[in-house]
């Protein structure tokens, strides 16, 4: 008897909930059938070479989940008559903790997919960052992994990787460098190209070809903006090849007698 109550008690409920029930069903069969669509032309696009795999999956992630929120969404507004009291308890205190959880992480969600489709940088790059120079090993939807040259493993947020200055030094075997300084007017200019190109001769990681080149960059109030341009190869060695860049061209220009103090400050105290 206990057993037949309980049946006619579900069938009742059955009977009246039954259009909810199969709009519900119809909802979650759309919604993988509408998933499985765009999963396979996402592949397509990774076939033809028109979409890395990586920004696919990553965008695949996206519309899967605005799926699944789309369909609990439908189920809920089918039962939200009888469930209205725990629909409502469940929308206030999901939607305020979402709601705050949720800024950030749909912030770099979005900045996440922006990174993906405008590639400012890919997977394999070194990228100049932060004042590191670090290897992109991973670019997800909520933060970017890359490894600095010490081998240290480093997740920026997506959100913070827009809003921040990066210098993309790409896969290029070779890159430019420079190192500026500031002379007197009283320096004369040839001597101090001269001197310059000396001092980057002098670091053996220094390319000879493309050459070294100098440019007057700029005419300061009291001084000449000289900039040195060289060219290296080992990109996992820059800032120690910058270092020594700069010491020879401090020593070099000490042993020339080329002041490259601030002027306006060395005048003012003389």
């Amino acid at each position: 008897m206990i057993l037949q109550g309980i049946l006619e008690i579900f069938l009742d409920w059955l009977l009246i909930y039954l259009f909810p029930i199969l709009v519900s069903i119809i909802a979650i069969i759309l919604g993988y059938i509408i998933y499985f669509l765009i999963k396979r032309q996402f592949l397509k696009l990774t076939k033809h070479e028109k979409l890395d795999l990586n920004t696919a999956n990553n965008i695949v992630k996206v519309i899967k989940y605005l799926i699944i929120l789309i369909i609990l969404t439908a189920i809920f507004i089918q039962f939200a008559e009888s469930l209205s009291f725990i629909t409502a308890l469940i929308t206030l205190v999901g939607g305020t903790i979402v709601g705050f959880a949720a800024m950030n992480t749909l912030g770099n969600m979005i900045a996440g997919i922006i990174i993906m489709v405008s590639r400012p940088f890919v997977v394999g790059d070194r990228i100049l960052y932060d004042g590191k120079i670090a290897d992109i090993t991973e670019i997800k939807l909520i933060y970017t992994a890359m490894v600095d040259l010490d081998n240290i493993k480093i997740s920026v947020p997506n959100q913070k990787l827009l809003s921040e200055e990066i210098i993309d030094l790409g896969k290029k075997e070779i890159i430019r460098r420079h190192v500026t300084v500031t002379p007197g007017f009283e320096e004369d200019r040839e001597k101090v190209e001269t001197v310059l190109l000396e001092a980057a001769d002098k670091v053996h990681q220094v390319l000879k070809d493309p050459k070294p080149y100098v440019w007057i960059n700029s005419f300061l109030n009291y001084a000449v903006e000289y900039k040195l341009f060289v060219f290296i190869r080992d990109i996992k060695d820059l800032p120690f090849i910058e270092s020594e860049l700069h010491k020879e061209v401090l020593d070099t220009c000490k042993k020339n007698n080329i002041d490259i103090r601030t002027p306006l400050l060395h005048k003012e105290i003389k």
